[in-house]
């Protein structure tokens, strides 16, 4: 059985992405718990957490494409996902790591995309 480019493409990039999820949580348990004060660790945890379930919805995603290989939808949302989670992680990563609370705004963005990705793969598990 083969697996077409795209559950190929998002199989690839949520081992990756797992990867840095756990390097990236290591980093601010270990790394970061001495240097930046339990709020900011706070922030920068919520960027963990949503990177790790995200990543973990990211492998869903690849699975639905496989078994809806046509569902641009699918496709779509995965992208979504990725980009969402990005956005959202690593906005509150860089907020912490640089102490640029501005960098605040843009995390609504990232999970504003991620909510919108969601409902579209809904959309496509019952419409495709």
């Amino acid at each position: 059985m083969s697996i077409n480019k795209n559950v190929k493409l998002f199989l690839t990039i949520s081992s990756i992405m797992m990867a840095l999820a756990i390097a990236i949580g290591a980093f601010g348990a270990h790394g970061l718990k001495s240097i930046v004060s339990d709020s900011l660790l706070k922030t920068y945890n919520t960027g963990v957490e949503y990177h790790f379930y995200n990543t973990l919805g990211l492998f869903a995603a690849s699975f639905i494409i496989y078994l809806k290989e046509n569902s641009k939808k699918a496709v779509i949302a995965a992208w979504l996902i990725l980009i969402g989670m990005i956005i959202f992680s690593f906005s509150l990563y860089l907020l912490v790591l640089l102490n640029m609370p501005i960098l605040g705004a843009i995390t609504p963005i990232g999970g504003t995309l991620l909510i919108i990705a969601w409902f579209l793969l809904a959309f496509a598990i019952i419409k495709d």
